[in-house]
């Protein structure tokens, strides 16, 4: 358990760019009353919007191309020896594109967690699911904050946002919608578990 008035320490793992991380890790930064901090981010690619914003709040920062490593377990192993090491409560994937294996799900369960750009159970275990959407032609999509299991895009729901789509509507147009509410639903969902406690949210 954490002790009282010990923050909740989380690590961000991303992989692209990172735009939803950059404004958490800035969010929170901010938030001096906050009960969470980001201790860490892990990310894969110069450059990275996170990353530098990251350094700005003296965030530890850990660069870990996928490339550098043989296999998929040989990578989520070292990802998992460099958590360990730290003093690392939750973990969120903000535009991280691997699927979590057994031996991360075994040393944080139901602590680590996810948001999908679609409303669950709609247009899962795709990287694309804004477009989906589009092309499908549904009139409502949104964005879904959840516990990461051993399935793909699985998982206790924690919060959803509706987003409606418009006549007209683009992937451009869209966008700007999913990366401002996803900011939201995102710290609103790392209120859920600071007030629920990370252990009960389950």
């Amino acid at each position: 358990m954490i002790p009282k008035n010990h923050p909740l320490n989380w690590a961000i793992l991303c992989t692209g760019w990172g735009r939803n991380a950059k404004d958490v890790i800035k969010a929170l930064s901010k938030d001096k009353n906050s009960a969470s901090k980001v201790r860490l981010l892990i990310y894969e690619q110069e450059p990275c919007g996170a990353a530098k914003e990251a350094k700005k709040h003296e965030i530890e920062v850990l660069l870990m191309p996928r490339q550098d490593y043989p296999n998929i377990e040989d990578y989520q192993n070292q990802l998992l020896r460099h958590l360990s090491q730290r003093d690392i409560h939750c973990i969120f994937l903000l535009n991280y594109k691997y699927r979590i294996r057994e031996p991360l799900l075994k040393a944080y369960p139901n602590r680590i967690y996810n948001v999908h750009p679609s409303l669950f159970p709609s247009f899962l275990g795709t990287k694309t699911a804004i477009q989906d959407a589009l092309d499908y032609g549904v009139k409502i999509t949104g964005i879904t904050t959840h516990i990461i299991d051993h399935e793909l895009d699985k998982g206790i729901i924690l919060q959803q946002k509706v987003i409606k789509i418009k006549a007209g509507d683009t992937f451009d147009t869209l966008y700007p919608k999913f990366t401002k509410e996803g900011k939201k639903l995102i710290l609103k969902t790392i209120r859920m578990v600071e007030k629920e406690g990370y252990k009960s949210v389950k």
